[in-house]
């Protein structure tokens, strides 16, 4: 039902959030200790649009 959600996500949706927020800190902790690699931050920034698509289109 519409509405019924409450604003909770469903298992897969958190599952990506946990993974781009421990994507970030790895890729941040990679970029302290050895120097930034564009595309490291590219793939993330690419892994956050997908979470961010999947927190905004799902099922209601």
């Amino acid at each position: 039902m519409p509405g019924s959600t409450n604003g909770s996500m469903n298992g897969s949706t958190k599952a990506m959030g946990a993974l781009t927020v421990g994507a970030l800190v790895v890729v941040t902790a990679y970029t302290v200790a050895l120097g930034g690699n564009g595309w490291l931050w590219f793939g993330w920034v690419v892994l956050g649009l997908i979470t961010l698509t999947m927190v905004v289109t799902r099922d209601t």
